[in-house]
């Protein structure tokens, strides 16, 4: 049986950068992945925006990981030659009543040590973008995008040139919690083998809670809730009407449907906030519901209210793993260690969507410090 220093299940963003941060200590580290690539679920379904991390309650996971991350995040793409780019992003108020989100916004975002953040009034919005209708916005000028295909490429390769590996096609069939603390796992796929490893990292994204819940050995009360959200996007056939990222005041469940642009300066919106109701990946259909284009046009119309009839095309979709239902509190990051659960070596990481991109590399710092793996 082949035993390792450190597993992890799923080679998101967030699994590589928990795999490279691990090897950087010294571990031996491996990524398995039951797709045939790296990153094809939510980190390739996603509005590949660098988030500058205002959103979110001071002193969270969300907002402390997010900070740190962005902040690292930008000098490793750098540092890598990888495609990104601040554009900056203005969130809009629609009318004068939203001002005041607005500016608790602007609030949240300084005490969560944002940099690069100011009130803009109407004029000055129009000013910078002229076909934008509004009554204020907030710019966040560290707001960026990311090639995140890329960024992972880089991870991985970073990964093998510290002696690690990605192995593809190697669903985990099974974990068993053995009676001296290592963790057995059962591998599917191309070449069914077993593997004991001391250090095991659940990252698996949308299935992390399925991994965990049929781990034995481990006590299914510690698992928190769990649905799903779909998010659809639509691109835009017009030319770029926008240099920067446009966001509305945020809604339950998201940030609202947003003007993003890719790399290209290509313009795409959304993503809504579609709840399934089920807590199934297996049953998430990504098709892209050509009828739902009536509700974007109202939602972007709201600030940009010349785009054309007939401009948008429905384009993909990404789906949410949410530890909260509709009309509850968005859940902060669940990054379950051994204080929670008494299992040394164990790291579940539960609910990471927005902004685990952003956040990856300070997430895998924190999982690593949940392991007991002295920086290198």
């Amino acid at each position: 049986m082949t035993q390792v220093d450190c597993i992890i299940i799923g080679a998101g963003a967030v699994g590589l950068a928990c795999a490279v941060e691990l090897a950087r200590r010294g571990q031996e580290t491996y990524v398995l992945e039951a797709a045939r690539d790296i990153g094809t679920g939510t980190s390739s379904r996603n509005s590949e925006v660098i988030h500058a991390g205002l959103y979110y309650p001071t002193g969270s996971l969300r907002h402390r990981l997010c900070v740190s991350g962005r902040r690292k995040l930008y000098a490793y793409l750098a540092s890598r030659g990888v495609a990104h780019k601040r554009t900056g992003k203005m969130i809009v108020a629609t009318d004068t009543d939203q001002i005041v989100k607005l500016e608790s916004l602007l609030q949240q975002g300084q005490s969560n040590d944002v940099e690069g953040l100011s009130m803009l009034d109407a004029s000055k919005a129009i000013a910078l973008e002229p076909q934008l209708t509004c009554a204020g916005a907030l710019m966040s000028a560290e707001t960026g995008l990311i090639d995140s295909h890329g960024y992972m490429t880089a991870l991985r390769n970073e990964l093998e040139d510290l002696g690690g590996a990605v192995v593809l096609d190697a669903p985990v069939l099974g974990i068993e919690i053995l009676s001296d603390g290592q963790f057995e796992l059962r591998i599917g796929g191309r070449d069914p083998h077993e593997i004991t490893t001391r250090r095991l990292v659940n990252s698996a994204g949308l299935y992390a809670h399925r991994l965990a819940s049929r781990m034995e050995g481990y006590d299914a009360a510690l698992l928190p809730g769990f649905t799903l959200a779909k998010g659809n996007y639509f691109s835009c056939q017009t030319r770029p009407a926008f240099s920067h990222l446009i966001y509305p005041v945020p809604v339950n469940g998201g940030l609202g449907v947003h003007v993003t642009l890719d790399l290209a300066g290509r313009m795409r919106f959304g993503p809504d906030v579609e709840w399934l109701g089920h807590d199934d990946p297996d049953r998430i259909d990504y098709r892209v519901d050509a009828a739902r284009a009536d509700d974007f046009y109202e939602a972007v119309r709201r600030y940009w209210p010349g785009l054309p009839e007939g401009a948008i095309v429905p384009d993909y979709a990404g789906c949410r793993p949410k530890l909260t239902g509709p009309n509850e509190p968005a859940a902060d990051f669940r990054i379950d260690g051994p204080a929670l659960h008494g299992h040394e070596g164990l790291v579940h990481l539960f609910g990471i969507e927005s902004p685990g991109l952003t956040s990856s590399l300070a997430i895998a710092e924190y999982v690593a410090d949940c392991l007991n793996t002295p920086p290198a």
